[in-house]
Order: structure tokens, then sequence, then C-alpha cells
């Protein structure tokens, strides 16, 4: 199976529709989403409607949880959270519903999915260094042969031993079997890695080769609807710019 992994659109429907032509062309096999189609952008509605359509599995980002009230919020900072109140009042009936039916996890056999940690899925935890992976080692025996994360918004790979985790620094590699592979895919609408550009993964489980990818898109027509929506805060526009 030769999948296309993408994850943290934040309602950037520029960016989404540029990944989606990259993949097109990449000829994938199925598509997954991890999770955080809302939040931040101006385009939640034209996300989900896209999102839910295409993919073979989505999974329930924090973000998403928020808007479809399966989570308390209410600790995240003013304009996270002023976004999300937004979101969650201009969505659609059938988007709001998608949300709520979404699940903290999906697999394919050995390749799984969720949108943070895979140690406590409900918890939306971060793995983006070799400390924070080193928590899975604990559940070693039950993680797939490769577990795809997002929430980070960064582009980080580790491979999992039975007693160590070394992060793997390349931006394509084959799986090995004496290791467990979790992989944050970045974001394709609010990268911080100081790289502008989509993120999005290709991952083929017959041949156990993975890759990152990134494709540019028009940010300046992506931050001008932020600029141009006064319920949104404008820092949300400016950081497309930067990816930060």
């Amino acid at each position: 199976m030769r999948y296309g992994i993408f994850s943290d659109t934040h309602a950037n429907h520029d960016a989404l529709e540029a990944v989606l032509r990259a993949l097109d062309r990449e000829k994938v096999d199925a598509l997954v989403c991890l999770g955080d189609t809302v939040g931040y952008g101006a385009q939640p509605n034209e996300c989900c409607d896209i999102v839910k359509r295409v993919t073979r599995y989505t999974i329930l980002g924090n973000h998403d949880a928020a808007v479809a009230g399966r989570m308390d919020y209410s600790y995240y900072y003013d304009a996270a959270r002023e976004a999300l109140d937004w979101h969650a009042g201009q969505l659609t009936p059938d988007n709001m519903a998608w949300l709520r039916k979404l699940n903290y996890f999906e697999k394919d056999g050995m390749t799984h999915f969720c949108h943070g940690s895979p140690v406590d899925l409900e918890e939306f935890e971060y793995i983006f260094s070799v400390e924070q992976a080193q928590t899975c080692i604990p559940i070693w025996e039950s993680l797939g042969q490769i577990t795809f994360i997002g929430h980070s918004h960064l582009c980080k790979s580790f491979a999992v031993g039975r007693d160590r985790v070394y992060e793997v620094v390349t931006k394509s590699f084959e799986v090995h079997p004496e290791f467990r592979y979790i992989v944050s895919v970045g974001s394709v609408g609010q990268p911080r890695d100081h790289d502008p550009r989509a993120s999005y993964t290709l991952y083929d489980s017959a041949r156990g080769v993975f890759e990152f990818k990134r494709v540019e898109y028009d940010v300046n027509a992506a931050a001008r609807k932020i600029f141009g929506d006064q319920r949104l805060s404008d820092s949300f526009g400016a950081r497309l710019f930067a990816g930060v």
C-alpha cells in the first residue's frame, strides 16, 4: 500500500489544495489525515468538506476535539481559543457531526495513525524529541512497525528500540524490523520548522520506504484571508510567511 499522509491543515484551504495536487501526482493508493483540519485558519468548512471526501482515514486532532465539544480548551491562549469558538459557530451541521465521530486512532496492519503520542491517545502529548519518543518504549510491543503522528507541526522521525531511541535525520529511509518508528509528519497549513512550504509524507508499506515531501503554495492568498477576518488573529497569517 502506498499512503499519502498529512496533518494539521488548520483551515488553510490554499495549502491543502496544493498538497492534494502533489499527492495526485504521486499516485498514492490511500490518503490519511492525522487531524487538526480546523483551528487558526480562515476556511474550516472548505477544508472539512475536502478531507472527509478524499481520505481513507481521518484522525481526531486536539483542535477538532475542541471545536466538536469533545475536550476542554479553556486553557488555550486567547487567540487560539477565539479561533476555535468562531470555527465552532461556522461549521455546517454535517462537518460538526463528522468531527464528533472521528476516532483517536486507526491502523492498517502494522501501520498505525494517531494525532499525538500513542501512549495516551486522548491526552494529545507531543513527540518531537528523543526524550519524548522514549515514553513509547514501555508500549513497544503494541506499537505498529511505523506510527504516524501530527500535532507538533514538525517533521521528525524516531527509531524506537526495546531500550533506546534514535532520531532518524534523513528525509527518507527504509524501516528495519528490529525497530518501531514514530514519524511526525509536519503540517499542511501551519508549518513551524522555518519552512513555509506545506508538508506531506509518503509511505510504501510493501517496500517499507518512507519520505518527507514539501510543496509551495500561495501563502499570500492564505494570509490575506486571515487578515481579512477580524475574528482571527493576524499572527496566524503572519507566521505563514516564516513557517513558525
